[in-house]
């Protein structure tokens, strides 16, 4: 009988992984299903950066002359192609983070329950 109950109170605080996946799918909206609302400003604002600074050295690489831009061309090609793959990277983590977040939700509470010696004693005897 105590089984079924404490079943039951986990079931509410329960978070589904595959939720969390499709929720991922929106950098930060992962983050948001599991709780972690710092976290997803942070991959937000991560992303929204990496973004920025990927549009400006495009703009600046496909308007280059000479005398406006201290850097060379490639230079500016370079930098948009590198925060590009921190665009993905970023996206990526998050997406990964947020379902693993989602496997451990109840970890602490399934840690902190004090384990019954009764319930071990019938689980041996079955």
């Amino acid at each position: 009988m105590n089984l079924i109950q404490a079943n039951n109170e986990g079931a509410s605080h329960y978070k589904n992984p595959k939720k969390a996946f499709y929720f991922s799918i929106i950098p930060g909206l992962g983050q948001v299903y599991n709780g972690k609302y710092l976290k997803s400003a942070v991959v937000l604002g991560l992303e929204l950066a990496a973004y920025y600074s990927w549009k400006n050295n495009l703009e600046k690489y496909n308007t280059y002359e000479s005398n406006n831009y201290p850097m060379k061309k490639h230079r500016y090609l370079e930098k948009r192609n590198k925060y590009a793959w921190w665009i993905g990277i970023i996206y990526f983590y998050a997406m990964i983070d947020a379902v693993v977040d989602a496997h451990l939700n109840s970890f602490d509470r399934l840690m902190e329950s004090p384990i019954n010696q009764e319930q071990n004693e019938e689980g041996l005897n079955e």
